[in-house]
């Protein structure tokens, strides 16, 4: 069978007309010979609606309880997705992340997944029907319902892609690709062809938004091909390939859902950091920086006695394999940085990324520019060459 994996996130399936656009291009892909997977978010904002309804019942509502309660909105979105389809006369079948065999561990609200069993997803495709799967949520083994954490649903994709064996996956957005900037922040961001998963992954976990990182680690392990594009289908979008690209600044991104503490004693402040689930994004001498998307206790946390919260942090990087091979990239970054009289708080070489870390509110001057110096010099230089 010749598979192809969609995924489509919560605004490209927000209301009904939205999901009989979906429909209309799940099915003209059917009728071109492929058999498709089609993975779905919740509609719209519903499972932040969800999110409040919880809190209004309990102020600490369970792990289990909120897992059991979030995974019915990607549940709504299969079963009206497989209607519409059916409408269109192209056979299609709803399931739950159980029922298509996403097997986890047992962290509530952010599991990884272990295994895939698609079975039943696979006699679908092989009886000729389109195979609709509630993205961002899973089965433990030891039978409870779980879910996936932050961009669940692009993992799921992914995982299922890998284990049907699919020539590709396509992540499916309302923005046509992935650019070398936030296009928010930056307007002169360009979209990228092609890109490969190295860059992806580093992207993503630097702040991205157009992929999970997750997925992307999934996808590199597995060798699966993604296509990052519109939900309506009108642009080839970005092409993210196995093999790598020859060195450059693929993009610049930034993060600044990020917060800063200090402790006099760093092991007393990361042991309670680790107790309290919190993701760490970095780690440099006495100061410790957390992730707080998925942090779902921060309010309940106490800072230990000798540690404070130095406040919200923000992480700008140019990110690009082989670029902090040589301190040439990381001196003109903060070159361009001071002389747009912008406080660089801290700053870091890697390999495949330059870091700087700033005040949230120099967030979008910093991004242009970097942009400006490592992206849109460079292609002025590659134009006149």
């Amino acid at each position: 069978m010749r598979v192809v994996v969609h995924k489509y996130g919560g605004s490209s399936v927000k209301d009904i007309q939205k999901i009989k656009a979906v429909a209309r291009q799940v099915a003209e892909t059917h009728k071109a010979g492929m058999r498709v997977v089609v993975v779905v978010s919740a509609m719209g904002n519903s499972t932040n609606e969800l999110l409040e309804l919880a809190h209004q019942a309990s102020p600490t509502p369970s792990r289990r309880e909120m897992d059991m309660l979030v995974s019915v909105g990607e549940r709504i979105s299969m079963t009206l997705l497989s209607m519409a389809i059916n409408q269109l006369g192209v056979p299609a079948q709803s399931f739950t992340g159980s029922q298509s065999g996403i097997i986890t561990d047992e962290s509530h609200s952010n599991a990884r997944i272990v295994a895939v069993r698609p079975f039943r997803v696979r006699q679908a495709l092989q009886e000729g029907k389109v195979a609709i799967v509630a993205g961002f949520q899973g089965v433990s083994r030891d039978k409870e319902v779980t879910t996936l954490g932050r961009g669940g649903s692009d993992t799921t994709a992914v995982a299922l892609a890998a284990a049907l064996d699919a020539e590709w996956c396509e992540i499916h957005s309302d923005v046509p690709g992935v650019f070398s900037a936030d296009p928010r922040a930056v307007p002169e961001a360009i979209q990228l062809e092609s890109m490969s998963l190295d860059e992806a992954l580093n992207m993503a976990r630097n702040g991205a938004q157009i992929l999970h990182d997750e997925s992307i680690a999934f996808a590199l392990r597995e060798g699966i091909e993604l296509v990052a594009s519109s939900a309506d289908g009108t642009t080839p979008g970005t092409r993210i390939q196995v093999a790598p690209l020859p060195s450059r600044v693929t993009a610049i991104v930034a993060d600044a859902q990020l917060e800063c503490f200090e402790g006099d004693s760093g092991d007393g402040l990361l042991t309670a950091l680790e107790k309290a689930k919190a993701p760490i994004r970095s780690l440099h001498d006495h100061e410790i920086v957390v992730d707080l998307r998925n942090w779902h206790d921060r309010e309940s946390f106490k800072i230990p006695k000798g540690a404070q919260t130095l406040g919200p942090i923000c992480q700008i990087c140019a990110v690009g394999i082989g670029i902090g091979t040589s301190l040439t990239h990381l001196r003109l970054g903060t070159e361009a940085l001071r002389h747009a009289n912008i406080e660089i708080q801290s700053q870091r070489s890697l390999p495949d990324r330059l870091s700087w870390w700033i005040s949230p509110k120099d967030s979008q001057a910093a991004q242009r520019c970097l942009h400006l110096i490592f992206i849109e010099s460079e292609n002025i230089l590659e134009g006149s060459a």
